[in-house]
């Protein structure tokens, strides 16, 4: 029996939604990234993207266990000498673009290079519960419901 290839015109595309309210952190973007890797299809080739579109909404509501919320940084550079910022996921998640955190997540969790950069496309993040892709009509995805630790303390308890 010969391995199976998939050929990029095979690939079916879905699109999936996902409420980040009350999910932990890195259970979401490890859920997420296999979606949009398509490790989730018996078609998955490596070196194809035959992944689907995944919309995440409520990026503030994500949940970080033990100290990570006031004690895990993000860095980036402005650019120019001597630019480097910092800022904890408390500030990044209260501020005015909380959908970076799980960005950045999902991002690390893909391969970089040509293909990688090509699943981050179909990966899109909102603030809050308003998403324009009502259209592609996405199939909510409960990822709180497939495994009780998904769901932050705060969450199950309060």
């Amino acid at each position: 029996m010969k391995t199976y290839s998939a050929k990029p015109s095979e690939v079916e595309r879905r699109w999936f939604l996902i409420d980040a309210d009350g999910l932990v952190l890195g259970r979401l973007a490890a859920l997420v990234a296999n979606r949009l890797r398509g490790k989730h299809k018996p078609i998955f080739t490596p070196h194809i993207d035959t992944g689907d579109h995944v919309v995440v909404i409520n990026a503030e509501k994500v949940v970080l266990k033990g100290k990570k919320r006031q004690q895990k940084t993000y860095y980036r550079h402005t650019g120019y000498p001597g630019g480097i910022k910092e800022a904890t996921a408390d500030q990044i998640l209260d501020g005015a673009y909380p959908e970076r955190v799980i960005e950045a997540a999902v991002r690390r969790m893909v391969p970089s290079g040509p293909l990688g950069r090509d699943q981050l496309r179909k990966l899109h993040v909102y603030k809050g519960k308003e998403h324009p892709h009502g259209g592609n009509q996405p199939e909510t995805l409960d990822i709180g419901a497939l495994n009780p630790k998904n769901r932050g303390a705060e969450a199950a308890h309060g």
